[in-house]
């Protein structure tokens, strides 16, 4: 866990919460736009991921994860400001589970193409295979096989992911069957979702989350404030597309429209 305190007159925390495969570290220029916002940031590496020591690509339960992002509101809550969350793909998922399971004092949300539905799932024989190895043999690895360039179109970043060695190029079993699980359980428990404003950010050509599926979402959660705001053209990480400056002040209006700035 790490904290990056702004310079400025603090006016909230966000809590940054990265997606699958990759870690904190490509938040950066993320980070760095809410520290001259007047934010402070707190994030990390989910189990499995980035720099944390346990076997990369593998859980043993999603609630790995929420309990991880727990811990980080916790750090955040120490500052003594309103504590925002902001959540990408895989990680606003777990951010959504999160906020189902635990009580916590969150100003608003921010969710950045969350991961309620992929654009193309494994074949029918292979998820049968997925299920029973997932009881037989949990820990069993497998690549991702997501196509090189898929997930943004900033050659800038290609370039740094091509050389990233934090990045997890494998996944196990059950990572995937939780994943699966807790799409799942975002649908089903949908009114268990807390009454916090919401706004999502979401590609308008994703080639790993499946969209429709985001809006269906988040057309089901009874809250009495949200937002949905789709970018055309974008590929799934927003915030690392060429026109991620224009995606940003977005969540920065957001941002400011619930704090004290006003």
């Amino acid at each position: 866990m790490w904290t990056w305190k702004t310079n400025k007159n603090a006016i909230g925390t966000v809590v940054v919460v990265h997606g699958a495969n990759e870690h904190h570290g490509r938040y950066d220029w993320v980070i760095r736009q809410l520290n001259e916002a007047g934010f402070h940031c707190v994030s990390g590496d989910l189990p499995g991921q980035g720099t944390t020591t346990r076997r990369r690509g593998h859980i043993e339960a999603f609630d790995d994860y929420i309990q991880t992002i727990e811990k980080w509101y916790l750090e955040a809550e120490k500052f003594g400001l309103p504590v925002y969350i902001l959540g990408h793909s895989m990680g606003g998922l777990a951010v959504i589970r999160t906020l189902m399971e635990k009580q916590l004092n969150i100003k608003a949300v921010i969710l950045s193409s969350p991961c309620l539905g992929l654009v193309q799932y494994p074949s029918k024989g292979k998820e049968a295979v997925s299920v029973l190895l997932n009881k037989l043999a949990p820990s069993v690895r497998l690549a991702t096989n997501l196509p090189e360039g898929s997930a943004t179109r900033n050659e800038e970043i290609r370039t740094r992911d091509r050389e990233d060695k934090l990045i997890v190029k494998k996944v196990s079993v059950r990572w995937y069957r939780e994943l699966i699980g807790s799409i799942k359980h975002a649908f089903d428990y949908h009114h268990d979702f807390p009454n916090v404003p919401l706004m999502v950010v979401q590609a308008g050509d994703d080639r790993i989350v499946d969209k429709i599926k985001v809006k269906q979402w988040f057309n089901t959660v009874g809250i009495e404030e949200k937002w949905y705001k789709e970018f055309p053209s974008l590929y799934h990480e927003v915030l690392n597309e060429p026109e991620r400056d224009h995606v940003f002040n977005y969540v920065k209006n957001f941002l400011f429209l619930h704090s004290e700035v006003l």
